[in-house]
């Protein structure tokens, strides 16, 4: 199952533990997102940080709309300059990995688990914005469950996600 981990919380006081936690799952600032495969590894991680992310399984239409607006590929053109990016769409996929013609395709192959984020060379984190409307009405150091931003929020991240891309 793919999950998406939100940082919600910024960076200031931090325990050192959960920062280095929160820099193995690619998540080092305030509104970064990251899609990871759970699998035990990354369920110790996201329990170890949850009190400063939010996450819930992430469906194939938001992965994709994410990836169509806010995903960038990392493109070296020369050794003397920085790295370039450009936006992903059919072309550029193409071009990357020849195996996949289009963004649906690769979409779904990532979601069986015969692709991963770095077939297309994809700059990791998601960049997003802060949520439209703002985030849950009692802030966002109080638990999901009890109406802040924090914690699981099961099927809820999918309307999270559209609101910050």
């Amino acid at each position: 199952m793919k999950v998406a981990v939100v940082r919600i919380r910024g960076t200031v006081n931090v325990d050192g533990r959960i920062k280095t936690t929160l820099d193995l799952l690619k998540i080092k600032y305030k509104n970064n997102c990251n899609v990871v495969e759970l699998d035990d590894t990354y369920k110790g991680m996201i329990n170890k940080a949850k009190d400063y992310v939010t996450y819930g399984p992430v469906d194939k239409e938001t992965f994709k709309e994410m990836l169509l607006k806010r995903g960038e590929i990392l493109q070296n053109k020369t050794e003397d300059a920085k790295n370039e990016t450009i936006k992903i769409n059919d072309e550029t996929i193409k071009s990357l990995n020849p195996n996949f013609k289009s963004v649906d395709e690769f979409v779904d192959a990532f979601f069986e688990n015969k692709a991963k984020l770095s077939d297309i060379n994809l700059k990791l984190p998601f960049r997003l914005t802060p949520p439209t409307k703002g985030f849950e009405r009692k802030g966002i150091k109080i638990p999901y469950t009890l109406g802040g931003a924090l914690g699981n929020r099961e099927t809820a991240i999918n309307g999270l996600l559209k609101r910050m891309i």
